[in-house]
């Protein structure tokens, strides 16, 4: 992994996590989620003139991530509503990369070095330490809770894996992820209005704010992780993203003020030592 490829996917991963910081307090997840989708969907229709037309099999690719998007934030509402978010949060991220990282080599043939491996397992360990609150096993975790979050994973492995097949084949990374999200937002509208029906829209009016600016954050760093994954093995790209837990502890800590228990620094350190070992890869 080139240095160019390596510092956009942890500026990405920061922008990940401060879109997540930016939801994390709101009440209603549904909503908030859904507000964010339908908003990255307005920004990419107005950039619609700016990127070319995409063509033959890569409409296939952006149809299928467009339904992977979608599940992921629904799956993701309903691990949420069953779970702790420190814990359901870090268990669906950090299992994705290596789902990915194995679907990439049996169905692509995409090999890692060594130190990308050990990167790669290192990360996932330290993000599933931070899954277990205060320590404690994971099963002491709600069962639905788990259910949830990895099937949650097995979404983002999906959409993973589609959009960097679908985004090499295309003429351009902007072009298919500017058509992609506006798939994706008339999927999450048309889920919203079916789920809310009369009480829908009226709210998405006031948090619009909110939502264009989560929008610009999550569009921004996923354009910088799919442009990354048509420069670098998937896996590894998909491990180093989910460094962007790593930075939400840091926000966490030094920005909202939350406690940094023993496990949680421990973790972190993880973490870090995963990034450290992909660099070095």
């Amino acid at each position: 992994m080139s240095q160019q490829v390596f510092i956009a996917v942890l500026f990405a991963a920061l922008m990940h996590a401060g879109w997540n910081a930016l939801i994390r307090g709101r009440g209603d997840r549904f909503h908030s989620i859904s507000v964010l989708g339908m908003a990255q969907g307005l920004i990419s229709i107005a950039c619609l003139p700016f990127v070319s037309i995409p063509t033959g099999g890569t409409w296939g690719w952006i149809l299928a991530s467009a339904a992977l998007h979608t599940g992921y934030k629904l799956f993701l509402i309903r691990a949420y509503s069953a779970g702790d978010l420190g814990q359901v949060y870090p268990l669906a991220r950090g299992s994705a990369p290596l789902i990915s990282s194995f679907v990439a080599l049996a169905a692509l043939g995409e090999t890692l070095s060594p130190f990308l491996w050990a990167g790669v397992v290192t990360l996932c360990a330290g993000i599933a330490l931070m899954s277990m609150k205060g320590g404690a096993a994971l099963a002491a975790l709600d069962r639905k809770a788990v259910f949830y979050a990895l099937a949650t994973s097995v979404f983002i492995s999906g959409y993973t894996i589609v959009d960097a097949i679908g985004a090499r084949g295309a003429e351009s990374a902007s072009s298919y992820i500017v058509w992609m999200f506006v798939f994706d937002g008339f999927s999450i509208a048309a889920v919203f209005a079916a789920v809310r029906r009369e009480r829908a829209f009226p709210g998405v009016v006031r948090e619009l704010p909110f939502g264009l600016l989560s929008a610009m954050m999550s569009l921004g760093a996923y354009w910088l992780i799919i442009w990354a994954m048509t420069q670098a093995p998937i896996g590894a790209v998909a491990a180093l993203r989910e460094s962007s837990i790593l930075f939400a502890v840091l926000i966490s800590v030094f920005i909202l003020r939350e406690r940094a228990s023993v496990w949680r620094i421990g973790s972190a350190l993880l973490i870090l030592a995963g990034v450290a070992l992909m660099r070095a890869g």
